[in-house]
């Protein structure tokens, strides 16, 4: 078997989400919560415009997602308690070599590192929940990952981040070429873009330790959208040079030196509790669409939308206000995870 995971702008089955459920990361605050709900829900609701979504909700939740998501949106009824579905949930990928053939990558999931806050009993156990509901093939891997931690071309190339992969919390015995084969072996990468850190946020308490959805992703093979920030006064300006210095002399699977676009952030700088990762990168690609986060700024969402619909030729980029799920710590890509259309 040959295990590639597609390029997330290849054609799509639906898309795979969790409703949000009470613990850490939903905070202890009501009108916070519901904030999450609704901004859970608002996401949902503009991707099913595009294609089919199917959500896990935990039965304590169900009474609250029938009042909030509309018919459209198929409800799973399952354990949840994280939400974050892009990290625990499957990783897609698809046998070049079996037409048809749908596979579900299914990595350890331990709360991005065995926080203390993290309860993930449940979500550990989506990736084969999923893959038995749509009749996956479970491909097995002993290393500790999120679907956040990864980007691809479909071609080969897979971005991934020093600190994520390679974190003790995570895989303490782990090097780059262990991470490498294991990434070839679940995903069909045959090159790996190692990118040295993430944003400065991303290494809070509810971070990722640096996930690299929210900094880099590839719109099509051979071209990145990279997150800039262009405030000297933010810390991620430094970060984000060193960044685009790094990947300037970096090539992909084919060879090809890396053709970037800068994404800008927009203006605001910090919320209530320190300096804000706010990122345009962290977007969802849909059947003939973008879902591009928001952050109540029109002239920055404006522009964004028009950077990712010039990124992504023939897509309309729709923007959803993602501040409520970036304080939380990530944004809308980090909750929602695609199901590839296999053809047979």
């Amino acid at each position: 078997m040959t295990w590639r995971m597609p390029h997330e702008g290849d054609l799509h089955e639906r898309t795979w989400m969790a409703f949000p459920n009470d613990g850490a990361t939903l905070g202890a605050d009501p009108a916070e919560q519901d904030g999450y709900y609704d901004a859970w829900s608002a996401v949902a609701h503009a991707v099913v415009e595009f294609e089919p979504v199917t959500m896990l909700v935990d039965p304590s939740k169900a009474d609250r997602a029938r009042r909030m998501l509309s018919s459209e949106i198929e409800i799973e009824i399952a354990p949840v308690d994280e939400f974050w579905f892009r990290d625990h949930g499957p990783t897609f990928v698809i046998d070049d070599e079996r037409p048809g053939v749908l596979g579900a990558v299914d990595w350890i999931f331990n709360g991005w590192g065995a926080h203390e806050w993290a309860g993930w009993a449940d979500a550990a156990r989506h990736a084969r929940l999923v893959a038995g509901l749509v009749g996956a093939e479970i491909v097995s891997s002993l290393l500790v990952n999120e679907g956040g931690g990864i980007h691809v071309d479909g071609e080969g190339t897979v971005l991934v981040t020093e600190t994520v992969q390679l974190d003790p919390r995570r895989n303490p015995y782990a090097d780059k070429a262990r991470v490498e084969a294991e990434l070839a072996r679940t995903i069909g990468a045959t090159k790996a873009v190692w990118l040295p850190r993430g944003l400065t946020r991303d290494y809070d308490d509810l971070g990722t330790n640096g996930h690299v959805d929210i900094v880099a992703t590839i719109p099509t093979p051979g071209r990145l959208l990279l997150h800039q920030q262009r405030n000297p006064e933010h810390p991620d300006f430094a970060v984000s040079r060193q960044l685009r210095e790094v990947l300037t002399q970096e090539t992909d699977a084919a060879g090809r030196s890396f053709e970037i676009i800068d994404l800008p952030a927009p203006d605001v700088l910090r919320d209530r509790e320190g300096f804000v990762d706010y990122s345009y990168v962290n977007h969802l690609v849909v059947n003939g669409g973008v879902i591009a986060c928001g952050f109540g700024e029109e002239r920055a969402d404006a522009r964004a939308r028009d950077i990712l619909e010039a990124a992504y030729p023939g897509r309309r980029a729709v923007t959803i206000d993602a501040r409520r799920i970036f304080a939380g710590g990530g944004g809308i890509h980090c909750i929602t995870q695609q199901q590839p259309k296999v053809l047979r």
